[in-house]
């Protein structure tokens, strides 16, 4: 376990706020514009949470992505990664009638045990989240009607919507705090 001094120095490269990860004027995810419509607003929020969590894991080798928290748990940043992949290929299970797909890595935990400091393993999990997360944007894109009751027990479209997001944005706090412990880099 690492001691206070060991601790990486807070920093950021924003000059106009310096508690924030980058300058307003930089920042991929400020829109100018709000959306028009609750499901263009929901999309929104999604890729902007969806863009936050690759902005915590830019720049990282496969060493600092599969850096542990703190024991005994096994969160890191490529941990993340891999448990979004299963939740994206779990959330289609919901809005179809068959069966769901199985999981990708395996067992339970195996998102997070099998996040390991290999360049193949880093490479092939940022890969893998956008597929699945293609193919859930696509399998929801089939039911634009938020009120809309879909899957085996007929669970609401805006319910999958919010429920997403709510996955994406509780992920990406804990992103802010690995990659803190990282290389002290603060979140925004």
């Amino acid at each position: 376990m690492r001691g206070m001094s060991d601790q990486p120095e807070r920093w950021t490269q924003a000059t106009v706020h310096p508690d924030m990860w980058a300058d307003p004027d930089d920042d991929p995810r400020d829109n100018e514009d709000s959306p028009d419509g609750e499901l263009a607003t929901l999309l929104d929020f999604l890729t902007n949470y969806r863009t936050t969590l690759r902005m915590k894991c830019e720049g990282l080798d496969p060493e600092q992505l599969a850096r542990r928290s703190v024991p005994p748990s096994t969160m890191s940043l490529l941990g993340l990664v891999r448990h979004l992949v299963e939740v994206e290929r779990d959330w289609r299970g919901w809005i179809t009638d068959g069966d769901p797909v199985p999981k990708l890595y395996g067992r339970k935990d195996a998102d997070f045990d099998g996040a390991v400091a290999d360049r193949a393993v880093a490479d092939a999990a940022f890969a893998d989240l956008e597929r699945e997360q293609a193919a859930t944007d696509a399998a929801l894109a089939a039911h634009p009607d938020l009120g809309a009751r879909v899957g085996r027990e007929r669970i609401v479209v805006r319910e999958l919507m919010v429920h997403r997001i709510e996955e994406y944005a509780r992920h990406c706090g804990h992103a802010d705090l690995l990659r803190e412990c990282v290389d002290g880099r603060v979140g925004q």
